[in-house]
C-alpha cells in the first residue's frame, strides 16, 4: 500500500566551478556536477571513469578523467568586502537602499521596494549551495531593504492619519440645560 508518510531520499547536487584543460589543449569553462555529500577531490580521485561537467552556456558533458590534463578549481572573491559592505550603516540612507532618488513618489518607492524585496527574499536562494559570506549579505540585505521600507512607509502613513476624517457619533443626545 502507498505510504503518505513517506519521504523518498533525494539525492541533493552541487555544483563545483572549475576551468578544465584537456589533453588535446582544449579549455572548458563550467562547472562539475556531484552529489553534496561528496567533495570534489572524492570525485575526481573516486573509481568513477568519466566526471559530469556543465559549460556556462548549460551544455551537459561526460569528460574521461584519462583526458583532463589540468583541472583548476574557481573560488569566488573572499568576502571580506561583503562583511565591510554590511556593516557599513552609519550611512543608511533609505533612498539609496532602494535605488531612488531622495523625494520619489509613493508609488515609485512601493514599486522598488517591491522589487528589491522579491530579489533578496530568503526563500528565493534556500534550495542553493551558497557560501556562508553571501547567504549572509543576501539576508543582511533584505533586512536593509525592510528597514528602509518602514523608514520611508512611516511618514506616509502619518499622513493618511492625519488626513483622515474622524467620523461623526451616531447617536447624540441633547445638550442638557
Amino acid at each position: 500500500m502507498f505510504e503518505r508518510n513517506r519521504i523518498d531520499n533525494v539525492l541533493q547536487q552541487m555544483s563545483v566551478p572549475a576551468e578544465v584543460t584537456l589533453a588535446d589543449g582544449t579549455l572548458l569553462k563550467g562547472k562539475f556536477v556531484i552529489l553534496a555529500a561528496r567533495s570534489i577531490y572524492e570525485v575526481l580521485n573516486g573509481e568513477t571513469k568519466f566526471l559530469e561537467f556543465e559549460t556556462y552556456d548549460g551544455n551537459k558533458t561526460l569528460i574521461a578523467k584519462s583526458t583532463i590534463a589540468a583541472i583548476n578549481l574557481v573560488n569566488p572573491p573572499a568576502a571580506g568586502g561583503l562583511r565591510a559592505r554590511l556593516r557599513d550603516d552609519q550611512d543608511f540612507d533609505p533612498y539609496a537602499v532602494l535605488g531612488l532618488a531622495p523625494g520619489s513618489s509613493w508609488e515609485q518607492i512601493r514599486s522598488n521596494y517591491l522589487k528589491f524585496s522579491k530579489m533578496y527574499h530568503p526563500d528565493l536562494y534556500s534550495s542553493v549551495a551558497l557560501p556562508d559570506e553571501v547567504r549572509d549579505y543576501l539576508a543582511a540585505m533584505a533586512r536593509r531593504v525592510n528597514a528602509a521600507y518602514r523608514a520611508l512607509e512611516e511618514p506616509q502613513q502619518t499622513a493618511k492619519r492625519v488626513t483622515a476624517a474622524k467620523p461623526a457619533p451616531i447617536f447624540t443626545s441633547a445638550p442638557r440645560a
